[in-house]
C-alpha cells in the first residue's frame, strides 16, 4: 500500500488523517469540495465525490486505499441530508470498487448502534435512533454485502466521542469554549452522568491511518480507547485545561432519550493492529 485517497479531507477529521498518512510516508490524494488547511504535501483535488462518474477510480489516481470520511452534517443527528446523500455515497464507493479499488476504509459511528449499555463490539446489534445513525448503518450493511460479492478489504472504522481541535469541532466542548470566550459565566448542561468513550481527534486520526493501511485486521474496527469517562468529568477537565472562567449548570437540559447511561467501544481489534504495526 503506497497511494492513499482521503475523501472529506478538508473536514474536521480529514485534515488530521491526511497529515498522519503523509508523516507515515504514504502518497496522499486529498479529495473534497474544499481543502482549505489541508497539508500541502498531498495532491489536492477539489471535487465532490457525489458526481456520477464510472471512471472515478482512475480519475482519482487508482489509489491502493480509499479512506472515505466525506459526510455532511455529522454533528446534526437528524438532518435530512443523511438519508438524502446515502445513494451518492453508495454509488461513489461502488464505482471505486468496480474500477479496481482493493482496500476501502469508511468512517462509522457509535450512533449506528442506538441505545446500548456497556461495551460495543463488531457483533453488537444495531437499532439506530437518529437519521445519522440510520444512514451510516445502511451504508455499512450495503458495503459489507458488496465486500462479500466483490472481494475487497473493508474496514468499517467505528468512532465514538471525538474532541480536540476545538475551533473546528461542533461538540459540546466547542460550545463551552465559545460561551466562555463570549464572557458567559455559566453553561447549561445535562446531568453529565452518562459515560462515553472519548478520544482526541489527533489520536483518532492516527488510529484511522494505521487501521486503513494494514490487511491483517478488517471488518468493523472500533477506533477508540475503550475507557468510559463521564461527560461531567470530561467537561470539567476541559474547563480546567483551558483555564476557562465558566461553570456547568447541571440539569438545565434533559439527557437525550437515545443516550445510554454508559457506552464505549471494545478496542481489542485496534490493539491488535497497534501491536502488529509495532512489530509485536
Amino acid at each position: 500500500m503506497e497511494k492513499v485517497l482521503v475523501t472529506g479531507s478538508g473536514g474536521y477529521i480529514g485534515r488530521h488523517v491526511v497529515k498522519h498518512l503523509l508523516d507515515m510516508g504514504y502518497s496522499v490524494t486529498a479529495a473534497d469540495i474544499c481543502n482549505d488547511g489541508v497539508d500541502e504535501r498531498a495532491e489536492i483535488i477539489n471535487r465532490s465525490v457525489f458526481e456520477d462518474c464510472p471512471d472515478i477510480y482512475h480519475e482519482l489516481g487508482e489509489p491502493d486505499v480509499c479512506i472515505h470520511l466525506a459526510w455532511r452534517n455529522g454533528f446534526v443527528h437528524n438532518a435530512s441530508s443523511h438519508m438524502e446523500d446515502l445513494s451518492g455515497h453508495c454509488r461513489f464507493l461502488r464505482q471505486m470498487v468496480e474500477g479496481g479499488l482493493k482496500n476501502l476504509a469508511v468512517m462509522g459511528t457509535m450512533h449506528e448502534i442506538g441505545y446500548w449499555e456497556g461495551a460495543i463490539d463488531e457483533c453488537t446489534p444495531c437499532n439506530p435512533q437518529s437519521q445519522y445513525g440510520v444512514a451510516k448503518n445502511a451504508l455499512r450493511q450495503s458495503l459489507m454485502q458488496m465486500a462479500q460479492e466483490k472481494k475487497f478489504n473493508l474496514y468499517w472504522l467505528r468512532a465514538y466521542y471525538i474532541l480536540g481541535d476545538d475551533t473546528k469541532n461542533h461538540s459540546v466542548f466547542t460550545k463551552i469554549l465559545q460561551k466562555a470566550q463570549e464572557g458567559g459565566k455559566t453553561f447549561p448542561f445535562t446531568s453529565g452522568k452518562n459515560l462515553y468513550d472519548f478520544i482526541d481527534v489527533e489520536q483518532l486520526a492516527e488510529y484511522i491511518a494505521l487501521a486503513a493501511t494494514q490487511q491483517e485486521v478488517t471488518g468493523i474496527i472500533n477506533v477508540c480507547t475503550g475507557h468510559p469517562i463521564s461527560l461531567a468529568e470530561k467537561a470539567e477537565q476541559f474547563i480546567k485545561e483551558k483555564n476557562l472562567d465558566i461553570r456547568l449548570e447541571y440539569g438545565a437540559f434533559p439527557d437525550r432519550p437515545y443516550d445510554s447511561p454508559g457506552v464505549w467501544g471494545n478496542p481489542e481489534k485496534m490493539r491488535k493492529i497497534l501491536k502488529n504495526r509495532q512489530g509485536g
